[in-house]
């Protein structure tokens, strides 16, 4: 737990400071990357998937729900991945936290390479990017990958998430341009070619599979960058598959008091999938997606492993576990099964192309 012990005195000794300067909350500089790749031709991404068709049978073989720590290392890791886009939270050095959530999902079995910017390398975006720009990189990776990313956010990263949300659902900004990570500029075009169809469509109205937001809303709200998300974060647009929502029992940041349901109570716009989950009010606000330190220990990996969303509010822990392992547990499960649905996604597409 020393690592986790460190980071805390470094954010102890900045956040009251931060606090009253948030705005200033910076991502990396871009850096220039030779491997630009150029807009894909129509069905080329099914053509470059080279999976076996044994391994594709298995990968289509899976149950989405009950996704083993074997099915992640023998079958799904040989496939194709999806990618997840980090949001953290607006309070520096909190990007930090966000590494370790980072770290931790690799050390379960993620590769670091579909976490990390394909940029400048960094682990997660802050919330004061662009929200019209990271929907645009959606767009850029999906039309590059054949399947679209999953989202997870923290604190007022967890508000820019359901904000990019809305600019999908084309609710913001309108239209909204392709976003290229390697030359970090938007390209000349506010549409895609779909890898699956090979049809044009535009940026707007694309999906992502998963989102999780955690400790979101509060007194972040009344910032400029965020104020417009104000009787809005709570509603979830028809721009994902599924959205888990997590508040902490007792958050002074979110201003989640004990009893408080209505921190929980997501609603949904069309068909998608919504979930409120209410974590311990023994949690830290800031520390929560701090979770590198729980892939150390073999009885909470077990448990992390082998946890379903269905056991969200009854699921008990290893002893030797740390704060934020129902977190941890639940995001697991939700990035496991939406890494077997994409994979299999792009694996029948390919199949009807053949």
């Amino acid at each position: 737990m020393m690592a986790r012990h460190h980071l805390g005195r470094i954010i102890a000794l900045v956040v009251i400071v931060a606090l009253a300067g948030a705005g200033c909350a910076t991502r990396p500089a871009a850096v220039s990357n030779p491997a630009f790749a150029a807009r894909p031709a129509a069905q080329s991404v099914l053509q470059s998937v080279k999976t076996e068709r044994a391994l594709e049978d298995r990968i289509l073989a899976l149950d989405p729900e009950r996704i083993s720590a074997e099915d992640v290392r023998e079958t799904l890791l040989k496939g194709p991945v999806p990618r997840i886009i980090l949001l953290h939270g607006g309070i520096y050095p909190v990007h930090l936290v966000m590494e370790s959530a980072g770290r931790f999902l690799t050390g379960m079995g993620y590769p670091e390479e579909r976490i990390r910017h394909p940029g400048d390398r960094r682990w997660s975006h802050s919330p004061y990017e662009n929200s019209a720009q990271i929907a645009g990189l959606i767009a850029w990776y999906y039309e590059h990958d054949g399947m679209r990313p999953m989202m997870i956010g923290h604190s007022q990263g967890g508000i820019q998430a359901v904000k990019v949300l809305y600019e999908l659902a084309g609710q913001i900004d309108d239209p909204l341009r392709v976003w290229n990570p390697l030359t970090d500029e938007a390209e000349d075009r506010t549409s895609i070619v779909d890898p699956l169809t090979g049809a044009e469509r535009p940026v707007i109205g694309l999906t992502v599979s998963y989102v999780s937001i955690v400790g979101a809303g509060g007194l972040a709200l009344l910032l400029p960058n965020q104020w417009t998300m104000a009787g809005r974060l709570r509603t979830i647009p028809d721009s994902v598959d599924e959205f888990t929502g997590f508040a902490i029992g007792l958050d002074l940041f979110a201003l989640t008091l004990p009893g408080d349901t209505e921190a929980i109570n997501f609603r949904r716009e069309g068909n998608t999938i919504v979930r409120g989950v209410m974590l311990p009010a023994s949690y830290s606000h800031v520390f929560v997606p701090a979770t590198v330190d729980l892939i150390t220990d073999a009885a909470t990996r077990n448990w992390i492993n082998a946890y379903r969303a269905a056991d969200a509010g009854v699921a008990i822990p290893p002893e030797s576990a740390g704060g934020g392992v129902l977190w941890a547990a639940d995001v697991w499960y939700s990035v496991k099964k939406h890494w077997a649905i994409e994979a299999q996604r792009l694996i029948r597409a390919k199949r009807i192309t053949g």
